[in-house]
């Protein structure tokens, strides 16, 4: 069964950083668009941002553009998502998604990634001040 894993959530003060690792199993991510969502306490899920594996073209929600980067690895099958400058607001469950390459073609990418339904466990990130 095709599955994506999320780790690399931790506790970490404002200010700080930390990155995140989408690991892939039994497919790979060449042909996908591959996104980023979060969900913080009694909020919906809300997009981060995307990349495209065939070109890396990426696409970010405003609230982290600047902070957050997001970046493939394709020997190590895995998605990272480096986020700097961590703010109280960025706590919240980090969760990877990956369906066709054109959901990640502009800034509308959330509303494509978010009717999927397949979602894993995510990984906990939580900012301190």
């Amino acid at each position: 069964e095709a599955r994506l894993v999320e780790s690399g959530g931790d506790l970490v003060q404002a200010g700080g950083s930390l990155r995140l690792s989408c690991a892939a199993s039994r497919f790979t991510f060449e042909g996908y668009g591959i996104a980023w969502f979060r969900q913080a306490p009694g909020k919906e899920r809300e997009g981060v941002g995307c990349i495209r594996s065939g070109d890396g073209a990426t696409y970010y929600a405003d609230s982290v553009k600047g902070r957050f980067t997001i970046s493939i690895d394709n020997a190590q099958n895995t998605v990272f998502l480096q986020m700097n400058s961590l703010k109280l607001e960025d706590t919240a469950v980090y969760y990877c998604n990956a369906d066709r390459p054109y959901y990640c073609a502009g800034s509308d990418y959330s509303t494509y990634f978010a009717k999927l339904s397949n979602w894993g466990e995510g990984t906990q990130v939580t900012v301190s001040s």
